[in-house]
């Protein structure tokens, strides 16, 4: 039996911090997403952890928030082979 998910604005505020999390958003022209640790919170915005930056997001222009599994591991490069 599948359950619904909560809200996506009651996830970010109910979530504990320190947890991976994907983000669906608002901006000009549509929509991106913010994936990433859960860094921040407070009543208005949530503040996402990324591999280039964090991302700090207006509660109202998020559409949908959920929690993902921790990220793969990092291949380690190939040598070059001469």
């Amino acid at each position: 039996m599948s359950y619904p998910l909560p809200a996506p604005k009651h996830f970010l505020s109910s979530a504990p911090l320190g947890i991976r999390v994907v983000v669906r958003y608002r901006i000009d022209g549509g929509l991106t997403d913010a994936l990433g640790e859960l860094v921040g919170k407070s009543d208005g915005e949530c503040t996402v952890r990324t591999r280039r930056s964090d991302v700090v997001i207006a509660l109202p222009l998020v559409v949908a928030a959920k929690e993902v599994p921790p990220a793969p591991p990092r291949r380690t490069p190939r040598a070059a082979v001469s």
